[in-house]
């Protein structure tokens, strides 16, 4: 209910948010009207902008770049040092392309340098290729090129017209084909036969400039780029006024890079041509004394392979490595049996039997005497060692011994001849097989280099072929898979469509933004609902609309909006005055205020008059007596039929009884009790603590069902709050598009120190479409106004 206190507030934030979103919504719907100028403002500008801008074209074309694996580069090109990255390729290409010196070229080729420019109403349009007049130059064109220059032509007829260097100079008359002196040097214009009749009475601007700062200018308006990352197929385009002469750069812009690449791969591949002959018969000189080298190593070496050589000195080596070998361990084996022989305690021990195998003497030897050994083994089985026997094979086996050890002697000197005869000859092959790796690693060294230079050798021979079929068979670098069109197929610029709707959004956003300003910039209440927003646990008993003219005054039987407004009021003060069951002055009300001009004079007098139109007794006094207000809504009455005794005089004079300063008056249909405030004196704060003021309001409060009191500001002065005891209830006055929310906190502190007894809370002067909830759908029973969009039922 509106008449609760705000303290029992829904936390529910989706209803907040709903709400905060349809008031702020209604903001600006109230400010339809401003929106719709704005908007037509926008369209009317956009559409002469349209009207008189110079429309654009974008010409576009796509070339694919291809690879040089096939032409004169291409010789050399699977070398490390003439790879590249295909990324790479294709953005130093479009550097290329882009470069001053093809858009210079381009520039003269074209004649972009001088042009046409015939004057309309509003702007001028650019003549391509259907001039009717064309400019010749005496002076060179490397003068020309450097030339900014401007003057203008107005064909008279077929023969003649004026020549002016300024749009409002001195025209001079002049025939075709008559030289011009200028700056630079003297012009012939002359006309086109096919043109030159219909242009008559035209003017055109000639507009020369330098060919340098021209293609400067291309270069930032030329677009290459790849269509996709990794592509080799490049886009180019140019926005320009005239469709045919961006089509015309573009194109030759494209032609002037394939005829540059062509003639730069000719002279690659010329110079690569004779690069290679050069080395060629650098190489075959060097294959020759290599060859030499290799003849006098060899013979000089006395080898012919030095490999086999090599298998052979090895093999040998082993053999006599082998041969010295058991040639030791024959040598060995005799000095152990020489030994064995040579030791008295084994001299009847068994040698062994195959010592012998260098030497069959030996050999026997050996054999006899362990056959002597084992004889007399057996016989000393039988008989005693001083058997004659054998003593007899004692000194057979003596002799035997002595025989083959004689032999042993013999033998060993041999072997140890032949031993160091095998070593002698073992340092002979090892001498040789050490020399070898020497001699093949020499060997190999020319032998390398002789590779290196026999593949070199033929790998140049072939490229040089390369190089020389290059020269005739040299292809584009660039291959045309769309030439130049009008990718739009109209112009691109300006965009209708774009342009509407930047209309549309400007002529939205603009009063959008006066209007956020104003609203962010605004520290005012404006309605109930921003008073309840800023004070939350006071009562708003509601609203009073902004009245206009001079009707201020509610009547009786009155069923304007005013008046409703009051009645609402009314019937919201007596349900909460029901409600709080005051003992004490319960029919008594303040009415004050924050500051000055908030409308507590205003709305004490019309509720007065709205408590008066129930056949109430009402009194209505008159407390604000530093600044009397309650006078102004007597103005109907005859200046001597009001009081001359109020309630200054009433405190000042104590004769004075209450009944002599009320006065009753008839105002719009109602009579009403007035206490003025009288003479202004000069200690209203003291005045106010009379003694006399409670026999005052307990008089009254007896007398008259209701008593309103009109007081002074409480913030402003102490006045109100010097006698509020005496007040049942307080109505605190706030006025929309007047109070500022930073001054409501006094009227917070007010209620919460409890200095104001039954504080309700009014927001006078509110505009009709800033009333809150209902009131905006207007009163029961009023007029209805009809909207400028609403349909009549």
């Amino acid at each position: 209910m509106a008449l609760l206190p705000n303290n029992n507030l829904s936390n529910d934030n989706s209803e907040d948010f709903n709400f905060n979103l349809k008031k702020t919504l209604s903001v600006y719907l109230k400010q339809w009207k401003w929106f719709v100028l704005s908007l037509l403002i926008s369209f009317v500008l956009t559409y002469i902008s349209l009207r008189y801008t110079t429309p654009k074209y974008l010409a576009v074309a796509k070339i694919m770049l291809l690879d040089d694996k096939d032409n004169s580069a291409g010789a050399l090109k699977d070398l490390s040092i003439f790879s590249e990255k295909e990324d790479a390729m294709v953005e130093d290409e479009i550097e290329v392309i882009k470069s001053r010196s093809f858009l210079r070229n381009i520039v003269k080729e074209l004649t972009l340098n001088v042009r046409y420019y015939v004057k309309g109403r509003i702007y001028e349009s650019e003549l391509y290729k259907n001039t009717p007049i064309v400019v010749n130059f005496i002076e060179s064109d490397s003068i020309i090129n450097n030339t900014n220059f401007n003057f203008y032509v107005e064909i008279l007829s077929a023969t003649d017209f004026n020549y002016r260097t300024k749009e409002d100079g001195t025209a001079k008359r002049h025939a075709f084909g008559e030289t011009i002196p200028t700056s630079f040097g003297g012009i012939i214009i002359t006309p086109k036969k096919e043109n030159i009749e219909n242009s008559v009475g035209s003017n055109i601007r000639i507009n020369i400039v330098k060919a340098e700062s021209l293609a400067e200018s291309l270069k930032d308006r030329i677009s290459i780029a790849p269509i996709k990352k990794s592509s080799k197929v490049v886009q180019v385009s140019l926005v320009d006024p005239v469709i045919e002469k961006a089509k015309d750069i573009v194109n030759t812009l494209i032609h002037e890079y394939n005829d540059f690449a062509i003639q730069k791969k000719n002279e690659i591949s010329k110079s690569t041509a004779d690069f290679i002959d050069e080395r060629v018969e650098l190489i075959a000189s060097d294959l020759v004394n290599v060859d030499d080298s290799i003849v006098r190593f060899k013979t000089g070496n006395k080898i012919t392979d030095v490999a086999s050589e090599a298998g052979q000195f090895l093999n040998s080596s082993v053999a006599n490595e082998q041969q010295l070998d058991a040639t030791k361990m024959q040598l060995s084996q005799l000095n152990f049996v020489k030994e064995t022989l040579g030791d008295d305690s084994a001299k009847y021990s068994s040698i062994p039997s195959n010592l012998g195998a260098g030497d069959p003497a030996i050999s026997a030897l050996s054999a006899r005497y362990n056959q002597l050994l084992e004889t007399r083994r057996t016989l000393l089985k039988s008989a005693g060692e001083q058997h004659p026997n054998v003593l007899q094979l004692n000194q057979s086996i003596a002799n035997v011994r002595q025989d083959l050890q004689q032999s042993i002697n013999n033998s060993s000197k041999s072997l140890r001849i032949q031993i160091g005869s095998l070593e002698s000859q073992s340092r002979r092959i090892n001498s040789k097989i050490l020399g070898v790796p020497g001699q093949e690693r020499r060997l190999r060294s020319i032998e390398r280099s002789q590779g290196i230079k026999e593949s070199l050798y033929l790998y140049l021979l072939e490229k040089r072929e390369e190089a020389t079929i290059s020269l005739t068979a040299t292809s584009p670098s660039a291959k045309i898979i769309d030439e130049a069109y009008n990718s739009a197929g109209g112009p691109i610029s300006p965009n209708k469509q774009i342009a509407y709707a930047s209309a549309i959004f400007l002529g939205l956003l603009i009063p959008f933004l006066i209007f956020y300003t104003k609203n962010l910039l605004d520290t005012k209440i404006h309605n109930k609902e921003d008073l309840e927003k800023e004070i939350k646990n006071i009562t708003v008993l509601g609203e009073i609309p902004k009245v206009k003219g001079n009707n201020v005054l509610v009547k009786r039987n009155d069923r304007s909006i005013l008046s409703e407004s009051f009645r609402i009021i009314r019937t919201n003060f007596d349900y909460i005055k029901r409600a709080r069951k005051v003992e004490n002055y319960d029919n008594v009300i303040f009415v004050t205020s924050t500051i000055n001009g908030e409308g507590k004079s205003f709305f004490s007098m019309n509720m007065a008059l709205t408590l008066a139109n129930t056949d109430k007794r009402v009194l209505l006094i008159g407390a604000d007596i530093r600044n009397p207000k309650l006078i102004l809504g007597l103005d109907s009455q005859n200046k001597k039929d009001l009081a001359k005794v109020g309630l200054t005089e009433y405190l000042v004079d104590k004769s004075i009884i209450v009944g002599e300063a009320i006065n009753t008056y008839e105002i719009n249909g109602n009579k009403l009790d007035v206490l003025l405030s009288g003479k202004v004196p000069p200690n209203p704060a003291e005045l106010l603590m009379s003694d006399r003021m409670k026999p005052l309001f307990d008089k009254v409060s007896e007398q008259y069902d209701y008593v309103i009191v009109d007081t002074a500001p409480s913030m402003l002065v102490t006045d109100t709050l010097l006698f509020s005891q005496y007040a049942g209830h307080t109505i605190y006055m706030t006025r929309a598009d007047y109070t500022e929310t930073r001054i409501l906190n006094f009227a917070k502190e007010l209620h919460a120190e409890n200095k104001l007894n039954g504080m309700m809370l009014v927001v006078n002067d509110v505009k009709q479409s800033n009333f809150g909830y209902g009131a905006k759908y207007g009163y029961y029973g009023a007029k209805e106004k009809k909207g400028f969009f609403r349909r009549r039922t």
